[in-house]
């Protein structure tokens, strides 16, 4: 699933990358960019917490051409007279007038570095209804943004993820070299589909998928309760045999309605209110009046 959202994010998508302090999703975000640059597609990226220079690292050709930066590191809140980009920027009306400076005529991609940054000087309503504008008003082709999860409570991190069509959090993997990214996609349709794959990322930022471990050791546990039989290793049968079976069907089963409990019941008629008692075999009924000597 990982290559196939790298080949392209549907219009009007929202891809949203959760990493924490454990693995950095900022190599896999350029990678992102990178790929779009590759479909020749026009990028412009809002950075708040790393400098120009340490994006297009990696970066080579004539794609980066089609790069555009916001600088909202030099001057994120703002602080003097005339900053670039500020997280108070981060609206419909500045966004869409921002992008529309260039002259291209190619779909925009808006790239977040990082959603952080912009979360914790803004409302989390005013952040999702901006993200859920732009993606709604064809400001932007698609967004991708890079989200901090332990930086933010819970319920915030979920209201990001809910609006996000792809979720990719990653986590570091067994080796140096590795990660594992954990991907929910949610189709057009509401169905939603998740995946678990081993990556790496090569110095030109290509990723390579090494493996899935999550539908490998799914098959397999499924397969083993398809085999396990729970009654095969116990000391007591709780098998039927045919005969066993027939005598149970026959049985019984007490508290049942009589026939004739069941035909006044059913047919109302004279007598239909009468008390019906049916005698046990253990009842000791004894033929002599216990009260004989009260009458008068």
């Amino acid at each position: 699933m990982l290559t196939e959202l790298l080949q392209g994010t549907d219009a009007g998508g929202f891809l949203l990358i959760q990493d924490s302090a454990g693995y950095c999703g900022r190599h896999l975000l350029k990678s992102f960019i990178s790929a779009a640059l590759n479909r020749e597609e026009v990028v412009h990226v809002l950075h708040f917490e790393v400098s120009e220079e340490e994006l297009t690292d990696g970066f080579k050709g004539s794609h980066i051409q089609r790069l555009h930066f916001h600088n909202a590191y030099t001057d994120p809140l703002g602080w003097t007279d005339l900053p670039a980009f500020t997280v108070h920027h981060f609206n419909l009306e500045e966004l869409a007038h921002r992008m529309k400076q260039t002259s291209h005529s190619k779909p925009v991609t808006l790239v977040i570095d990082s959603l952080s940054w912009v979360l914790r000087h803004q409302s989390p309503p005013a952040v999702c209804n901006t993200l859920q504008q732009l993606r709604k008003g064809g400001a932007v082709r698609a967004i991708i943004g890079l989200l901090h999860a332990d930086m933010h409570q819970r319920g915030t991190v979920g209201s990001v993820c809910h609006l996000a069509t792809s979720v990719i959090t990653v986590a570091p993997g067994m080796k140096g070299d590795e990660a594992v990214a954990k991907l929910t996609k949610r189709s057009k349709s509401g169905k939603v589909m998740q995946d678990e794959e081993v990556f790496s990322i090569k110095e030109d930022l290509t990723v390579i998928v090494q493996s899935r471990p999550s539908h490998v050791g799914g098959r397999q546990n499924e397969a083993e309760e398809q085999e396990t039989d729970p009654t095969a290793n116990l000391t007591f049968n709780l098998r039927l045999s045919d005969t066993e079976r027939e005598a149970k069907e026959k049985l019984a089963l007490p508290f049942v309605f009589s026939r004739e409990k069941k035909t006044a019941l059913l047919h109302s008629g004279p007598g239909s209110g009468r008390i019906l008692y049916e005698p046990d075999a253990n009842d000791d009924y004894d033929q002599e009046d216990p009260d004989d000597d009260l009458d008068v």
